[in-house]
């Protein structure tokens, strides 16, 4: 920024939905060419920027959801091209909405947590050949109208009067009648900063793949995709003519299937013009594959509508593929499952009344996300609202971040809100993956106090025993076997989840601190975690290798997470057999499934990992992709066999935490593993299994492309293609050879595998 902040935060002052605000304003004259022109720009609520008519940038859902209260984030634009002449003039234009701001959030039914109406701030800075700067401000003196839109929310949808449009609303050539005032609002322009996370942008659209009618006579498009966005549709009919289109994930008896939306609308209106319409709401998205069409003028036609995928503007950065199409869709589901979650925030889920940046799916899948996107800006920027919510709650990590929840009546089965296992542990494990994945200190150094923070509070909350034993915890959450009505009742102890979780976040810590130079710190939370380590062993783990409550989930906690010392191999060859006797059904929860098939390949148990993987009977990971499944689903039985929809209240069909496996996937069965953060040194060492007979994996790791292949033939014979990146080397580790190191470059190597047991 050239000059000091001169804006003001402004709102209509009738209180229009969906306001329009503009000011009209002359390029100076006398100053030499314009040089550059840059527009500052956010806002409570939904913020579309328009100069002279023309749209500043791509951007969509700006400015997005942050911690607001103490952090707005504002995107700075190049405009240069747009502005008008020296000596001519021009209209600066905003259009609001509601979105995270001043609409609905949660399922409490009740809305504007943030602001009570949306509002805007704008400051265009016009620099010119002599240097003098031109600025044009969003201050008392704008103006303001009602929009063609009636209504919007991002969990309703949004309501548009195409006969109220006005093309020309910001242009020179707007009409000035009904225009009126508007209202300062307070802002402490502390609060802004520079946003560092990606835009949200229109990524594709998808085709109709069928147009159905449903056994009540209903118009239903399906789109193939269970995906993020919303409908564009181009029509034309009647002037006043109402076309109505509501959003689901699924079907349910050949009807649109509402119910996992619980109080969402998830539904547009458009009143026709008479005209040739399209019709794409801008101030609203959802989660769907299906959408419902009434009121259409004629007959529908597939080629009248398509779906604009819109997400968080990410990198690829890696792939995966194998010879079995069953994991080719799964990872495919992970893949989708991320794009539609990450619209600015890390939500849950993209479709129902919550749409929450629940902090434990993302501890558990971020090193799952990091593989897939480079979502380390994104993830950062996250990290930041989690370090004011954080502050602002003398050191508790929030359930979710932004922590709307802090305004919401607390459930009181969950107690009183307390820092809890997984959940809060995301203030380590999130900055330790990127960490890994990137290589960069920065983010350890930027999220370091937020860790600290995190772990002191956690060491308060021990017994005197040393274990996490006493408060509300989530747990295991999602274990198949716990009720519908009470996902938190797994078979896993919350005392053994917690206390290993804290283990894993002091030692992490520790890592953390040691790779910052704080070596005192090293110490102390070393020195924490050995003696957690030591009261969970005391405690949790018998004479004969048993864990207390003796379950899938803790064996793969204690194994992964380092806890065990000398009963490593007891303990796997429990849950081995545990696996076994389940039928190789997935039998953990959020807690424990990113980590059983690691904890079963670590103890020699390749074999019974991939079966696990593998199951298509439910509860597994196939099971959804054998039902039709296009993103992950939240519970393993989110639809039951005989097509119905799961009873519980809480149903989504795109929740990405039960796809962490992926990076299980990438490491085992692709191969492709940091030996150092960041790919300095990679570890390639695919492991086949499960009638696999090829796989292949690529990854743009900071240094460059690192890519692995390969196929076992029938007799056998395993052989592996690796690319190296220039700068970087690699460990090739293979079945009946020793360890290989290989330099930069392309290499191929071969092995004779093991007969399958």
């Amino acid at each position: 920024m050239t000059a000091p902040w001169q804006a003001r935060m402004i709102a209509a002052e009738s209180a229009p939905n969906a306001p329009l605000l503009r000011t009209r304003f002359t390029v100076e004259a006398g100053h030499g060419p314009v040089r550059r022109a840059v527009l500052h720009v956010t806002g409570l609520g939904l913020v579309e920027a328009f100069l002279d008519g023309a749209p500043v940038s791509d951007d969509v859902l700006a400015p997005g959801w942050s911690s607001y209260e103490w952090r707005l984030r504002y995107r700075s634009h190049d405009v240069t091209q747009l502005l008008a002449a020296p000596g001519a003039e021009s209209v600066l234009g905003l259009a609001l909405g509601n979105g995270w701001a001043a609409g609905r959030l949660t399922w409490s039914g009740e809305r504007a947590y943030y602001a009570d109406a949306p509002a805007g701030f704008a400051q265009l800075e016009v620099e010119f050949g002599d240097g003098h700067v031109q600025v044009v401000a969003t201050d008392g003196s704008w103006r303001s109208h009602a929009s063609a839109v009636l209504a919007d929310d991002l969990y309703d949808g949004q309501t548009t009067d195409l006969r109220l449009l006005d093309p020309a609303w910001a242009t020179t050539a707007g009409s000035e009648e009904g225009w009126g005032g508007v209202r300062e609002v307070d802002l402490d322009t502390a609060r802004l900063v520079p946003r560092l996370a990606p835009p949200v942008r229109r990524q594709e659209v998808l085709g109709v793949q069928q147009v159905l009618t449903s056994p009540s006579g209903r118009t239903i498009l399906d789109f193939g995709q269970n995906l993020v966005g919303r409908l564009r549709l181009r029509v034309r009919g009647e002037a006043g003519a109402e076309v109505v289109v509501r959003h689901a994930e699924v079907l349910e008896d050949g009807e649109l299937g509402v119910r996992p939306l619980r109080t969402a609308r998830a539904t547009d209106r458009w009143i026709l013009s008479g005209g040739d319409d399209v019709l794409e709401p801008t101030l609203t998205f959802h989660g769907f594959r299906y959408a419902e069409v009434t009121g259409w003028p004629g007959e529908l036609a597939a080629e009248d509508v398509e779906a604009v995928v819109v997400h968080s503007q990410l990198r690829r950065t890696g792939t995966f593929e194998c010879s079995d199409e069953l994991l080719n869709q799964l990872h495919s589901n992970v893949v989708w499952g991320l794009r539609g979650n990450f619209v600015d925030v890390p939500t849950d889920c993209p479709q129902r009344d919550e749409r929450l940046g629940w902090t434990g799916d993302l501890a558990v899948f971020a090193p799952t996300a990091a593989y897939l996107y480079d979502v380390s800006d994104l993830l950062r920027d996250w990290l930041a609202d989690l370090a004011a919510e954080q502050a602002a709650a003398a050191g508790k990590v929030p359930f979710v971040v932004p922590d709307v929840l802090k305004y919401v009546p607390h459930p009181p089965e969950f107690g009183e809100p307390e820092t809890a296992a997984v959940w809060s542990d995301a203030a380590v494990w999130v900055p330790w993956a990127l960490w890994q994945a990137h290589g960069d200190p920065a983010v350890l150094r930027q999220a370091y106090p937020s860790m600290s923070a995190h772990v002191d509070r956690v060491e308060g909350l021990l017994s005197d025993t040393g274990l996490w034993d006493t408060g509300f915890q989530f747990g295991d959450w999602l274990d198949p076997t716990a009720p519908p009505d009470a996902p938190f009742k797994a078979k896993a102890d919350n005392g053994v989840v917690a206390t290993a979780c804290a283990y894993r976040s002091a030692h992490t810590l520790a890592e953390a601190a040691a790779v910052l130079g704080e070596d005192a710190d090293a110490a102390r939370w070393g020195a924490l975690a050995e003696r957690i380590g030591t009261a969970f062993r005391e405690a949790y783990v018998d004479a004969d290798g048993r864990v207390h409550s003796d379950c899938p989930t803790v064996y793969a906690l204690a194994i992964e997470f380092g806890l065990l010392d000398g009963d490593v191999q007891r303990a796997g060859d429990r849950l081995a057999q545990l696996v076994a006797e389940g039928g190789h059904r997935i039998a953990t929860g959020f807690a424990g499934t990113p980590y059983v098939t690691d904890a079963l390949t670590r103890t020699g148990h390749l074999d019974t990992a991939y079966r696990l993987l593998l199951q298509t009977q439910c509860p597994s990971w196939l099971y959804p992709v054998t039902m039709g499944a296009t993103t992950i689903w939240e519970r393993w039985d989110s639809m039951l066999p005989d097509g119905s929809i799961n009873p519980g209240e809480m149903t989504s069909f795109n929740h990405y935490a039960l796809g962490a496996v992926a990076d299980w996937m990438h490491r085992t069965v692709a191969g492709i593993a940091a030996l150092e953060p960041g790919y300095a040194r990679a570890l390639v060492a695919p492991q086949p299994g499960g009638g696999i007979t090829w796989a292949k994996g690529a990854l743009d790791t900071p240094h460059g492309h690192l890519a692995v292949s390969w196929q076992l033939d029938q007799d056998g014979e395993l052989t592996v293609e690796v690319e190296v990146p220039a700068g970087t080397s690699a460990l090739l580790r293979l079945p009946g050879r020793p360890d290989e190191e290989l330099g930069a470059g392309t290499h191929t190597a071969s092995t004779r595998t093991p007969a399958p047991a």
